[in-house]
């Protein structure tokens, strides 16, 4: 599925992002359920267009409280796939997630200790397992620059590269929820050319159908999407085309 639905939670209610200002999230208003909780969120989006795959983001794990667990293990007692960015700031967070099966752990810029924490949760669960999202807001980084030795995006992702990691999701949170695009285009087309080998996912800010055909045609391996589902700018006839003729 090219599609990758996004379940932002916090206070265990799934949210609606804007612009990466969490302080403003506020329960999700969706053209296919009139409810907030995760379960019925993730199953709407399951009986609408088939998604069995969703990206949870723990807002509130992210900010440093213990991750949602009883949250994760009831949408996997659905047969739902996670990808879970919970906050990883050490490896021993991402043992703790580990433990937990999902099927992808996320390590964020914004949260990871370093380059070496990073490392470390390589080597402790293998690079098919982690995606490290080089979060940016209006496209810097999000990370104290001195834990890489750098403030620039481009480097940065050479730097996680370079300790191993092979799936990456760029995410710009100015972009969550504004439908304005996911501006990261220039970037993926330069990381696309230097390592085709990298499956590469993006985020934040999709419009509609036309900008998940597009974002494939330039090796995208998957665009994670929220707004544009829950607003019905992407419609179930869209996500059929898409199984059925990939982008």
């Amino acid at each position: 599925m090219p599609i990758l639905p996004v379940l932002d939670l916090k206070q265990r209610k799934i949210v609606r992002g804007v612009a990466g200002r969490r302080d403003e999230y506020r329960p999700i208003i969706s053209v296919h359920t009139q409810s907030a909780e995760p379960r019925d969120v993730a199953q709407s989006l399951h009986e609408e267009f088939g998604f069995t795959e969703f990206y949870v983001a723990d807002l509130d794990a992210i900010d440093g409280a213990p991750p949602a667990r009883s949250v994760f293990a009831s949408l996997q007692a659905c047969g739902f796939h996670l990808w879970v960015d919970a906050g990883i700031r050490e490896p021993e967070d991402a043992q703790t997630l580990a433990s937990m099966a999902s099927s992808r752990l996320v390590v964020g810029l914004e949260s990871i200790g370093g380059p070496e924490s990073l490392w470390q949760i390589c080597e402790e669960h293998g690079p098919d397992r982690i995606v490290f999202s080089l979060d940016l807001k209006n496209g810097q980084p999000l990370c104290v620059p001195g834990r890489w030795g750098t403030a620039d995006a481009w480097e940065i992702a050479q730097r996680a590269i370079g300790v191993g990691i092979s799936r990456m999701l760029l995410l710009d949170l100015a972009r969550v929820g504004s439908g304005g695009g996911v501006g990261t285009e220039d970037l993926c087309l330069r990381i696309r050319q230097e390592h085709p080998e990298l499956e590469l996912s993006v985020g934040g800010g999709v419009r509609g159908a036309d900008d998940v055909h597009r974002l494939f045609a330039q090796g995208i391996k998957q665009v994670l999407v929220a707004s544009a589902l829950h607003d019905g700018r992407i419609t179930r006839k869209d996500v059929e085309a898409m199984s059925a003729h990939p982008p």
